[in-house]
């Protein structure tokens, strides 16, 4: 991006339905945390700034963001108050890049992409008095989300966002969803989080709130649809995230079936997203390669391998203990 961005990723999630000692932003799609390919898909997008908000279990998340090979400001929830409340611990981060735009991620929705990520941000870039943009998606199943209200039914100005509890049987119809991502103007924001009222309901501050507070300064709230309706996925049990692996898994195994590798059978094959495999390669049945694991052309992997951070060279095949051509 040209344009000096930052972003802010809401990773404070305990995950209770997780039944886990790590926080749900630690849950691992193919052996990556969800936090990571929300960090990759910024930065892939040119955001060079990012704060990390975390609450319980937060030393976990901490040691984790250590390891990376560049540094993230970090700031801890306290208490569990919502969204908006989390974006309000991140304020001093925000005044650092007044004037400027700042991107709001989930940190447990892994599906987000930069693709995404820059249309979204040409979108909001595209109006003299951005306010906000909301990054949206269309769904079969919006049962649970907030539903996107356009002004018209062609363009993209937000007339409001509507949650489900407090949608008419109209609006519950529409199957267009707020993601839980978004582009700010940064001073917009950083105002809108002044005005923002505690939930009478649940004591909680929400984001969305501050998109609506914005709406009435006069400044203009769009809504961007994401052409991956995945970006709104996310897991708040094992069961979800065994689900979102699933997809992850075929996308990987399908790029590198377009990328000229041959799996005949995916059964039980597995890859991970930095693993690299060369043309004319096979991969069998119940195979799992991840690290960062690179394979050359012509070799046969497989089957029920297991492969970590590994090297293969071209013409190289890697199988377990086999009978073949031996006389038992």
């Amino acid at each position: 991006m040209q344009i000096k961005t930052s972003a802010i990723i809401l990773a404070g999630g305990e995950g209770k339905r997780m039944n886990s000692k790590r926080p749900k932003a630690m849950a691992e799609v193919l052996f990556k945390p969800m936090i990571q390919w929300v960090i990759d898909a910024a930065k892939k997008a040119g955001i060079e700034d990012i704060c990390i908000v975390t609450g319980s279990k937060h030393e976990v998340i901490e040691d984790y963001l250590q390891t990376l090979p560049f540094a993230v400001e970090k700031v801890f929830q306290s208490e569990r108050l919502g969204t908006g409340h989390a974006v309000m611990m991140a304020k001093d981060f925000l005044a650092k890049h007044s004037g400027s735009d700042v991107l709001v991620l989930n940190g447990d929705a892994p599906f987000i992409n930069a693709d995404t990520i820059r249309e979204a941000f040409a979108t909001h870039n595209s109006s003299a008095e951005k306010g906000c943009t909301v990054i949206s998606a269309e769904v079969d199943n919006p049962t649970g989300y907030g539903r996107i209200v356009h002004e018209t039914a062609d363009h993209d100005m937000l007339k409001a966002i509507v949650e489900e509890k407090e949608a008419t049987d109209e609006i519950r119809k529409i199957k267009e969803v707020n993601s839980g991502a978004y582009w700010f103007e940064v001073n917009a924001l950083l105002d809108a989080l002044q005005k923002v009222q505690k939930s009478e309901k649940t004591g909680e501050y929400y984001l969305t709130d501050t998109v609506a507070i914005i709406k009435h300064t006069g400044k203009n709230v769009l809504a961007y649809k994401a052409k991956n309706a995945d970006s709104v996925l996310g897991a708040n049990d094992c069961v979800q995230l065994a689900q979102l692996n699933e997809i992850a898994r075929k996308r990987i195994l399908e790029k590198h079936m377009k990328n000229g590798v041959s799996i005949p059978c995916t059964d039980g094959v597995i890859i991970g997203t930095d693993v690299t495999i060369q043309p004319d390669t096979v991969i069998l049945p119940s195979t799992v390669i991840r690290g960062k694991t690179a394979i050359g052309s012509f070799c046969e992997i497989g089957p029920a391998v297991l492969i970590e951070n590994g090297t293969v060279s071209d013409g190289q095949h890697i199988h377990p203990l086999s009978t073949k051509n031996q006389i038992l």
